[in-house]
């Protein structure tokens, strides 16, 4: 049964009109339709004022339905308590037409005309040509800006008759859910589940072969999951045969706009349901959606064929296109394992899996079997019957047009037959390429996740949610979301104004998320803080602010790099060979002590030349002066050729010999200073000083 609550339109009248503002604005929207041949599809029926509540709704028993009307009823009275003439209906808040638009929030207010794309989706709010009164402003945000316990207080009765409503009709009845029998395991739309014991919520989550394909209107957003059959052949888009539905759904393989049933424009949803889970909420007799997907993991079957049979019209009035059951099938092999593992208790057979998951609310038996289904090799009483709904209670011209439709659907169904004699793995290049794959749905509309046979592994599918009333795929005009006219619809219109990619990180951090970043950032600056006012405090001069001295620190510091990269690495230019000019090259202060050391032997020399010219020194000694330089340069080459030798040693055997030798130059030098200052009163005391000088030096030394 449907909830419905029914409410009336205050009559307002204005200075001198005979008729309502309700009756005048009904006229005038009529009459606009007409004009634009749009009103023979409006139904005078439909200006009743009502709101659909719910849909499908099943009681406990008769006394839960009568305590519900009852206490739904008296929440009514206080209502009218409250509101003895009425109240215009609005909100102080800002919301964007149509919805999630952003940067075009516009205030709602009270007593606004709205025009609904469908039930799900608000496309345009129209304003009232006058402000409120302040009688009406005060009714308006009464329930809000005031205490109202009093009228709750005082409201005990309900001052209007209800009866009839659906309030039980005086009868005693309980719903028994161990009368539920496994061929209940057919699903429909427009009446829900008898559900079975221990479940309390129904759910549409079920594991099902994925048959729909994507459309030529950009706006659809299915996905082709196969390219075996095309079921527009089996689809009256003229309504030859059809006249109408008994729901909005219409074709549910796809419906178009314009449509002669006036039915929702939806995307296609075709699919072969196998096994239902039912809800996915475990508070309420369910298993979750991350249990479920375990489960599936684990269960092994092979590659999934399916071989169409005919199309028929159920009891209910439903046109459904019937696959064959084969009890000895990869299919059927499924089935009897998803019973097993997710089936409900009944009848003393328990299921078992080895993750330890279950759910009350599987519309299986875990001891049902695929030789139980329909069909001639099935035994009928199961609840195997592998089928797709192509329309929800179709409404045929006549008996007359629905034979011709029937057999029209049926000559193209022996053509799949004789296409697939031993059935068909459907799937497409990018969807499953070796075809037969096992989707989990979590309704009609939305795959979520995708398995493949022999345990090949499994990916989520999902792209997008498409419960109401966030989303509307309905496409309307030719030209997709370039089309003016469709830049009302949520697709488009996100499409336009998609949020930037920094935005929806930050949204998905979340509030702890974001809370961390800020932390962290925050402990960043004060560390930095703090550590900037020790140096500071240490190291800024008298009578120096801190800024000052900030920016007097990042200049030192500024030059330090720059000497840095200037300084270089001496090691690496260094050179392999040894020679003499790149260990010239090595320091500084070796440069110069060398130098001193040649200038001060060369001055040695030097006199001892005048000493030998003036006849102070004996030939004798000029002679053996000589030798000692012909055994020098004799040394010197001796040292050189065995350089070459010792040039592939360690860097650090260099770096001691260079440290040993500085300190015997230093020697050198300050004895051959002292050997020149006692020139003057002995010059002969000049050559054996050199001689042992030249004795206690190394090679190298000698060299350099």
């Amino acid at each position: 049964s449907d909830v419905t609550l029914i409410v009336s339109v205050v009559d307002t009248y204005e200075d001198g009109d005979s008729y309502s503002s309700y009756e005048i604005f009904l006229n005038n929207l009529f009459s606009a339709m007409q004009a634009v041949n749009g009103g023979s599809c409006m139904d005078d029926h439909d200006t009743d004022p009502h709101v659909s509540m719910a849909r499908g709704v099943k009681f406990k028993s008769a006394y839960h339905q009568e305590q519900y009307m009852y206490s739904a009823n008296l929440e009514v009275a206080v209502w009218q308590a409250m509101y003895p003439k009425g109240t215009p209906i609005g909100s102080k808040g800002y919301a964007s037409f149509p919805p999630g638009s952003r940067g075009n929030k516009q205030y709602v207010g009270y007593g606004n005309l709205y025009f609904f794309f469908d039930r799900a989706n608000i496309t345009k709010a129209f304003r009232p040509y006058r402000d409120l009164t302040d009688d009406e402003a005060a009714y308006a945000t009464l329930y809000t800006s005031s205490d109202v316990s009093s009228y709750y207080a005082n409201t005990n009765e309900i001052g209007f008759d209800y009866s009839g409503s659906g309030d039980g009709g005086g009868g005693n009845w309980e719903h028994n859910p161990y009368s539920w029998k496994a061929t209940m395991a057919m699903h429909d739309m427009t009446d829900g589940w008898d559900l079975p014991p221990n479940c309390e919520q129904e759910g549409e989550t079920f594991f099902g072969i994925p048959l729909s394909r994507k459309s030529d209107s950009s706006l659809q957003v299915s996905t082709s999951f196969q390219e075996q059959f095309n079921f527009e052949h089996i689809i009256d888009r003229n309504y030859t045969y059809i006249k109408s539905f008994g729901t909005n759904h219409g074709w549910l393989v796809g419906e178009q706009i314009g449509n002669g049933a006036g039915s929702i424009v939806d995307k296609d949803t075709a699919h072969i349901p196998i096994f239902y889970i039912g809800t996915t909420n475990p508070n309420m007799g369910g298993i979750s959606l991350s249990n479920l997907i375990k489960v599936g993991k684990r269960i092994e079957f092979g590659t999934l064929y399916i071989k169409p049979a005919f199309v028929f019209i159920d009891d209910n009035g439903h046109i459904k296109l019937q696959f064959e059951m084969d009890p000895n099938s990869a299919l059927a092999y499924l089935y009897d394992n998803l019973c097993k593992e997710l089936g409900i208790a009944w009848n003393y057979d328990t299921p078992y899996n080895k993750e330890g998951v279950y759910t009350n609310c599987a519309m299986h038996a875990s001891g049902d079997r695929a030789k139980y289904g329909c069909g001639p090799d099935g035994t009928g009483v199961g609840g195997f019957c592998p089928q797709m709904t192509v329309a929800y209670s179709a409404r045929f011209q006549s008996e007359e047009h629905a034979a011709a439709y029937l057999d029209q659907c049926n000559n193209y169904v022996d053509y799949w037959r004789s296409l697939y004699p031993s059935g068909v793995a459907v799937g497409t290049n990018q969807f499953c390429p070796s075809g037969g794959c096992l989707g989990l749905f979590l309704n009609r509309y939305d795959l979520y996740n995708v398995f493949k046979p022999d345990l090949g592994g499994s990916w989520v599918e999902y792209g997008g949610g498409s419960l109401q009333p966030t989303f509307s795929p309905a496409p309307t005009w030719k030209g997709g979301c370039d089309e003016p006219h469709n830049f009302h619809l949520d697709k488009c219109f996100r499409k336009r104004m998609k949020p930037k990619a920094s935005a929806v990180v930050w949204d998905s951090l979340g509030a702890v998320g974001q809370f961390s970043i800020f932390l962290i950032a925050f402990m960043a600056v004060t560390l930095s803080i703090s550590i900037f006012l020790a140096r500071a405090r240490k190291r800024r001069r008298k009578g120096e602010s801190y800024i000052d001295f900030m920016f007097r620190d990042a200049k030192r510091k500024s030059k330090k790099r720059k000497k840095r990269r200037l300084k270089g690495n001496k090691d690496l230019e260094e050179s392999m060979l040894g020679d003499e000019k790149s260990r010239s090259r090595r320091s500084s202060r070796s440069k110069s002590r060398s130098r001193s050391k040649s200038k001060a032997r060369e001055r040695e020399r030097e006199h001892v030349r005048e000493s030998a010219r003036d006849g102070k020194i004996p030939r004798h000694d000029e002679d053996e002066e000589t030798s000692n330089r012909k055994d020098k340069r004799s040394k010197e080459e001796k040292s050189v050729s065995g350089r070459s030798h010792r040039s592939s040693k360690s860097r650090s055997m260099s770096r001691s010999r260079r440290s040993s030798s500085r300190h015997k130059s230093q020697d050198a030098r300050s004895s051959s200073r002292s050997h020149v200052e006692g020139d003057a009163t002995s010059p002969r005391s000049v050559k054996p000083s050199r001689k042992d000088d030249d004795e206690n030096l190394s090679p190298r030394t000698r060299l350099v």
